[in-house]
């Protein structure tokens, strides 16, 4: 592989030189970091990253190479990649694709050979800031100003943007549980966890009229994962208002819990950084137990907001920091979480909270409850 040189310029005039990583040119958007040490491919097609450009603090990226097995969307959805060592010779022999390669088919461009500790270290301080990355201009003055015109992530909506454009299903037909999903970039392997536990779910566009998704009659709802800010998402928030009325089983993950406390009357705020990797820990407060989860995201539900709300229980808080994991609206079937249980990379812990949700759908439906491994 040949390698030019790159460059990656900071909003707050910070620069870093390096060389090319993928296909030559150039991308933009709000930088950030991830800390797992596995799982890249699965975190570069996560929809959730849609519009970033991600640092990665694992010091190899691409020693084991890529599946299409590996993917949670059908296509990459990172805007640009920054590493350390960007490796296209890879061990695995199940492996199909040497990363450059991969990248190259996607149209990636990233920055390989770049200090990617000193960048997370600035941006922890200084906080999540857009970034232009370039193997094609290295004339700092006119990479200042196509930076100048990306937007800022917070205010940005983005989740219509990776949302599946018709409804389509997983599952067996004759399952017993049906689960409508609204799709704010939705991760596969969310879908597979219910497809699993004998569900079979459809799937909808992410500004599907509540009254087209109720004329499948599902058992339950999923507000699921995806990129952006919560808040201009009017249409998500009045789905979730009225399936809270309709008071069937509802649960969201990640964007779709801020969705959940928006329609409770919950504010959400942008984070200085977000939580991002595969080893951040989580108190259930309702068990006790300590977990071990996969995060992505960057923005939060305001947590003093909550501490007076009679009608919401907080159900888990992030050990790091004390931000809220996790909430239960009382006297409705519906609870959520701003961690990922389905994990993809990431330990399975929290994966007993799929168990709870088709649980709730069978309690609803008067069946008996299924019996997980």
């Amino acid at each position: 592989m040949t390698q030019v040189p790159a460059v990656l310029l900071l909003e707050d005039g910070t620069i870093f030189y390096g060389k090319s990583a993928g296909r030559i040119g150039t991308t933009s958007g709000e930088l950030c970091f991830n800390t797992g040490m596995t799982g890249y491919q699965e975190v570069f097609t996560d929809p959730s990253y849609f519009g970033q450009l991600l640092v990665t603090t694992n010091a190899h990226i691409g020693n084991y190479g890529t599946r299409i097995s590996e993917t949670e969307s059908a296509s990459i959805k990172i805007a640009g990649l920054v590493c350390k060592n960007f490796t296209w010779q890879y061990s695995r022999l199940l492996a199909t694709s040497s990363i450059q390669d991969y990248f190259e088919q996607e149209n990636l461009v990233g920055i390989s050979d770049v200090d990617t500790r000193a960048i997370v270290r600035h941006i922890r301080s200084k906080g999540a800031m857009n970034a232009i990355l370039s193997s094609e201009i290295t004339d700092i003055p006119s990479l200042k100003a196509q930076l100048a015109k990306v937007p800022s992530m917070d205010g940005l909506e983005l989740a219509s943007k990776v949302s599946t454009t018709s409804p389509y299903f997983l599952g067996n037909a004759d399952a017993k549980f049906k689960v409508a999903v609204m799709d704010y970039g939705v991760k596969r392997n969310i879908l597979n966890c219910m497809v699993e536990r004998g569900c079979q779910v459809q799937v909808f566009p992410a500004k599907t009229p509540i009254a087209e998704v109720r004329k499948w009659n599902p058992d339950g709802y999923f507000l699921s994962n995806g990129p952006g800010d919560p808040a201009p998402m009017g249409y998500a928030v009045e789905t979730a208002k009225s399936i809270l009325a309709e008071d069937k089983p509802l649960f969201g993950i990640c964007l779709g819990h801020q969705i959940l406390a928006l329609a409770m009357g919950i504010s959400t705020y942008k984070m200085h950084n977000g939580h991002r990797g595969i080893n951040h820990p989580v108190k259930n407060l309702v068990t006790g137990h300590a977990e071990i989860t996969s995060q992505n995201h960057g923005f939060g539900v305001r947590a003093d907001q909550l501490l007076d709300r009679s009608d919401i229980e907080i159900t888990h808080i992030n050990l790091n920091d004390d931000t809220i994991e996790g909430i239960r609206v009382k006297h409705k079937q519906a609870f959520s979480v701003q961690y990922h249980p389905e994990a993809s990379p990431g330990p399975h812990d929290a994966r007993y909270l799929f168990d709870n949700f088709v649980e709730m759908i069978a309690v609803s439906k008067g069946e008996a409850v299924p019996q997980f491994a």
